[in-house]
């Protein structure tokens, strides 16, 4: 195969218009934009926060992490977040994390209880799976929720995850867009139009600011997944097409 098709009623063909290439749309919340934005577990499931609950947000610099990043701190709840690197750590707290923990040379699990003073996370958006489920569990709160929406770190558990999860009350929810018909899709990015996108322009404690890494032609998408598949970006990474 050497294209791809997509609906031509997503948001992102209709206001193409109003940038000056698929770079710039996608850097401004194109496609690229609305699915961190909306279209991933983090809209859906920010919808029920509430102010002051604690939001553990995994992979945290990545095109999900950001935007969940702010649209907890809208939302008026606590975002706090994992990554590999203080260069991304530093960047999630100019995005307004509370807190960040380096997961390569700390117990995240241990750090979030202590940064919460036992009390534990509220929610726990995860991208990685398998091998966090034990540290997830440990710090999550009383009637937490933990959202699964991918498996970086595999889909195998070995041990006693239910009686954990059974003990804090918590609610496992598994989330994935890929396999969802268009009709859903599209509502999505209709109440992204609607909810979010007006926040890209605003001024103030309220605007929402798109995390754009690189952008790549798309006769370099080769280097692109090398550079993706080294876990170097801070934000999104972006293949520009021809005009």
């Amino acid at each position: 195969m050497t294209h791809l098709q997509e609906p031509a009623t997503f948001w992102d063909l209709r206001h193409l218009d109003m940038w000056q290439s698929w770079g710039l749309a996608a850097r401004d919340t194109g496609r690229s934009g609305t699915q961190p934005w909306l279209c991933s577990p983090v809209g859906a499931r920010l919808r029920n926060v509430q102010a002051g609950d604690y939001v553990l947000i995994h992979a945290g610099l990545s095109g999900v992490g950001t935007a969940a990043i702010q649209l907890t701190r809208m939302a008026g709840a606590i975002p706090l977040v994992t990554a590999g690197s203080q260069k991304k750590l530093q960047m999630a707290e100019k995005l307004g994390a509370a807190a960040g923990f380096n997961y390569k040379k700390e117990d995240f699990s241990e750090a979030t209880l202590k940064f919460t003073k036992g009390a534990g996370v509220n929610l726990i958006l995860d991208c990685i799976g398998g091998s966090y489920w034990e540290k997830n569990v440990n710090c999550l709160a009383l009637d937490g929720r933990w959202v699964l929406y991918g498996l970086m770190g595999g889909g195998d558990i070995n041990g006693p995850l239910f009686s954990k999860l059974l003990f804090k009350r918590g609610s496992l929810i598994t989330s994935l867009l890929r396999s969802r018909d268009n009709k859903y899709k599209q509502m999505l990015v209709n109440a992204f139009t609607e909810q979010i996108l007006p926040h890209f322009s605003t001024e103030g404690p309220q605007r929402l600011l798109p995390v754009l890494d690189r952008i790549y032609p798309v006769t370099e998408i080769q280097e692109a997944h090398k550079y993706m598949e080294a876990n170097k970006n801070i934000g999104k990474i972006v293949l520009e097409l021809p005009q």
